[in-house]
């Protein structure tokens, strides 16, 4: 355990920020299951939906650092190709 001030005040912190990027990793990986239902599904209107959900959580954890540029890139493109598929 921290005995200096500063140092407790970084634990709290980091834990906070730990908590935030684990929810915002995890709102990625259910929108994408999300979409990936729809799609299976049939329903385009709803996978269009969640397919621009899935496209803004997954540039929001990019710009924070969670995932590299070409894994969203890569999640983005394939889910797009799969709802243009679609009949």
């Amino acid at each position: 355990m921290a005995n200096i001030k500063s140092s407790k005040k970084a634990i709290k912190t980091i834990a906070k920020r730990t908590e935030n990027n684990h929810e915002l990793k995890a709102r990625v990986r259910n929108c994408i299951k999300n979409c990936d239902k729809a799609i299976l599904s049939g329903d385009k209107e709803n996978a269009q939906k969640l397919l621009a959900d899935v496209q803004k959580y997954i540039d929001k954890a990019f710009s924070k650092g969670l995932i590299k540029r070409n894994t969203a890139d890569r999640e983005k493109s394939r889910l797009t190709k799969k709802v243009k598929e679609m009949k």
